[in-house]
């Protein structure tokens, strides 16, 4: 992994806009200060954003306010894998060859070059189809389909393919050696709510676990139902030894009755999203909260279930002794957003290259990253071995919130804590950051 420094250095990238020493110069200025408004938090004071699809949980950078193109640079600018390693205490060298699932809606025709770039840009070690280091699959198993070539299927994977490139750079940036299989759902679950793309989705994480996953990463949101969390649905979530986990949201607080699902079931590990600046060799921290006006991480009750498995009583007790999410969190806000690679644009043919985004979408892949990493152990099963970690492992996020108008006073039983960020355990950030590895 690049090492950590105080100062933006920026990676080595070559592309045809930096093809001459003057246009090579301008992309590094230009990344440059934009690092350091990504650093300080100031990104979005002259920039917009927009959401990747109706459930990815993640949220692209724009060019300027009103505008839906997304913020693209020859080079990258976002915060990279020596950032978040630097920032989340990740010091010992990465080794493990475990296998990362990520689950996407719809086929990214361009991903393993892409990833490739990534990972190249930042000294990764390749992790290509050739070496069997990167798997395509189908949620049944089977290959991958071919691309959507027209129509809304097009438009809809192009528009995703952002939400996938996150998914599979950060999984890299947490775990640079580990194996990477990217497992596809039809595009049409990135789009439409339902029990048909909730049960998609479950089928995937079957998928993954018999494929030898030992973490699983999923990035979308749903309308929670009596099928979604019973019966089938539910059983597919439920492996132990294999860490689960689940973007709680980018909308703020979900409210005191269901929360979003899949990270509402006691079997998956809820993650959440924090705010990520720097000040000199610095770190810290804030919830990813409504006063960014860009979206805030997501947290709830979820009344189908008595608790996340492991849960405590003490965190139960904020919901009214139901779920209560999330269990952990990292960087997801778009004003402190992650630099990835997507060149895939078979329906606008305007690729964004290298663009920065947020979203508890980027939180998720890359705490399944860290599992990975770590080794994933046999007890685990939901976050019980989060909940058992010592409170040193994490660094405690005290302020923020992702209510709006005092949204958790209209549910009785449910504490300001679900939606305020305070000391211990909170809804929109956990238990709080990773600092190390030695909770996972």
């Amino acid at each position: 992994m690049v090492a950590a420094t105080a100062a933006f250095v920026l990676p080595t990238v070559a592309t045809a806009q930096t093809s001459t020493p003057d246009a090579a110069a301008g992309a590094t200025a230009q990344a440059a200060q934009l690092h350091q408004e990504v650093t300080s938090g100031t990104l979005l004071s002259d920039h917009g954003t927009k959401r990747v699809c109706a459930h990815c949980e993640s949220v692209v950078v724009t060019e300027a306010k009103g505008s839906s193109k997304p913020l693209s640079t020859a080079a990258p600018s976002g915060y990279g894998p020596a950032d978040l390693a630097s920032a989340y205490k990740i010091t010992s060298a990465s080794t493990s060859t475990a296998t990362i699932a990520i689950i996407d809606a719809g086929v990214d025709g361009n991903l393993a070059s892409d990833l490739a770039t990534y990972r190249k840009t930042y000294g990764l070690p390749a992790c290509t189809t050739a070496s069997g280091c990167l798997k395509l699959v189908n949620y049944t198993g089977g290959a991958q389909p071919a691309p959507q070539k027209s129509g809304q299927g097009a438009q809809a994977e192009e528009e995703i393919a952002v939400e996938t490139a996150l998914d599979v750079d950060m999984a890299s940036a947490a775990c640079p050696t580990c194996h990477i299989t990217e497992i596809s759902v039809p595009w049409a679950d990135g789009v439409n709510d339902g029990n048909t793309s909730m049960n998609d989705f479950s089928k995937a994480v079957s998928t993954a676990v018999s494929g030898g996953a030992k973490t699983v990463s999923i990035s979308y949101g749903y309308t929670a139902t009596a099928q979604s969390t019973s019966g089938t649905d539910l059983a597919d979530f439920n492996h132990p030894g294999v860490a689960i986990e689940v973007s709680t949201g980018d909308s703020g607080f979900n409210g005191g009755t269901h929360t979003s699902w899949p990270s509402d079931l006691p079997y998956a590990v809820g993650v959440g999203g924090t705010q990520l600046t720097k000040s000199g060799s610095t770190w810290s921290e804030t919830a990813w909260g409504v006063d960014s006006g860009n979206g805030a991480a997501g947290s709830g009750c979820e009344t189908y279930f008595k608790a996340a498995n492991g849960q405590p009583a003490a965190v139960t007790k904020a919901c009214n002794n139901h779920l209560a999410t999330a269990s952990v969190s990292a960087d997801a806000s778009p004003a402190s957003p992650l630099a990835i690679y997507d060149t895939y644009a078979p329906f606008s043919h305007q690729p964004p290259n290298w663009t920065v985004v947020g979203g508890t979408s980027a939180s998720s892949p890359y705490i399944a990253g860290l599992f990975a990493r770590a080794g994933v152990p046999s007890k685990l099963l939901g976050p019980n071995t989060l909940y058992a970690a010592a409170a040193s492992n994490f660094r405690d996020i005290t302020s923020g919130n992702n209510e709006v108008q005092d949204q958790c006073k209209n549910y009785a039983g449910v504490s300001a804590s679900v939606c305020n960020a305070g000391k211990g355990w909170d809804g929109p950030t956990g238990l709080g950051s990773p600092q190390g590895l030695g909770a996972f």
